[in-house]
């Protein structure tokens, strides 16, 4: 089967590996534009443009497909079985999704039609969810639309943040896709039940900013939701402290402290009063400009104490 993928971070190059070691041969790899990082802003290729390279697969670098004409003369002139999408990260046109033999499918990090949109992982940790999976369905002209082919459910692990979940559900995900390719001939897609359809919306830098008047376990549902991008954060005498992980203590209460308050400052961590009366325990933060380190660490230097707020 000859194949064209779609994809740009390291979570879609999981899949590229998996299917050129299964056999497939990929005649085209399209994925996003180098772009700047880093603090020098140095230009940087996606992982899935190195994976091109070292199998020297060709590549195509469009800024905005959509109204590129070379992708679509070049993948008419390729004439592919099959198109491949996984977190590409732009919108792909109906003249290259229907133009191979088998249409074009997409790897998503969910259990459709739940947590449609660009950040399905991260939605279903912040509400709080106990289990999601993965999805690789046919894709139409809109947003994760199109009728299922496969899925596989998948438990989330109790501390599990969104970049180890993320990482796992690319694993996961880039087996379906693979078994689901070579049974595509086969297989007859099911229409997916619109009525039962919710949403995982880009997620913004304030969506980080730590509320300490909600619940303990919220908090912990925001800090490994948001973790790596944008990262959970909250302020302590000025100074913007990225928390990087933490739990909700089996037992603790913080009987007539302030949201935000310092319950405790112990080595295993420190302990933040919560709107529901709760604790809630950082283990590792990073402040500004410095690097990460524990949450006992970080206190000695600070010298923080029982009693303080934070905001």
């Amino acid at each position: 089967m000859n194949v064209v993928f779609f994809g740009s971070p390291s979570t879609a190059r999981t899949s590229l590996d998996r299917i050129i070691k299964a056999g497939f041969t990929v005649r085209l790899v399209i994925t996003q534009p180098d772009r700047p990082a880093g603090r020098g802003k140095r230009l940087r290729p996606s992982q899935i443009k190195l994976c091109a390279l070292e199998n020297g697969i060709p590549l195509l670098q469009p800024g905005r497909i959509r109204k590129d004409p070379e992708a679509l003369e070049l993948l008419k002139r390729l004439r592919p079985d099959l198109n491949v999408v996984v977190a590409y990260g732009q919108i792909i046109p109906a003249s290259l999704i229907y133009l191979p033999q088998f249409n074009s499918v997409n790897l998503h990090f969910s259990l459709l039609p739940a947590y449609r949109g660009a950040a399905p992982v991260q939605w279903a940790l912040r509400q709080g969810e106990e289990e999601t999976g993965v999805t690789i369905f046919e894709l139409d002209e809109k947003m994760d639309e199109g009728p299922i082919l496969a899925r596989r459910h998948v438990a989330i692990h109790p501390e599990e943040n969104a970049l180890e979940l993320e990482d796992r559900l690319a694993q996961i995900g880039a087996d379906l896709l693979v078994e689901t390719m070579g049974r595509i001939r086969d297989l007859k897609p099911e229409p997916q039940d619109h009525g039962l359809a919710t949403y995982a919306p880009l997620i913004k830098k304030e969506d980080g900013r730590i509320d300490w008047s909600l619940p303990a376990v919220s908090v912990d549902r925001q800090v490994r939701a948001f973790n790596p991008w944008p990262s959970t954060f909250t302020f302590q005498g000025g100074r913007r402290l990225k928390i990087l992980r933490g739990q909700v203590p089996g037992t603790g209460d913080c009987p007539g402290g302030m949201p935000g308050q310092v319950q405790a400052v112990t080595p295993e961590g420190i302990d933040i009063c919560c709107g529901d009366g709760l604790l809630y325990r950082i283990l590792s933060l990073q402040p500004e400009n410095k690097p990460a380190m524990s949450a006992h660490a970080f206190s000695l230097g600070a010298h923080l104490r029982s009693g303080d707020s934070w905001d």
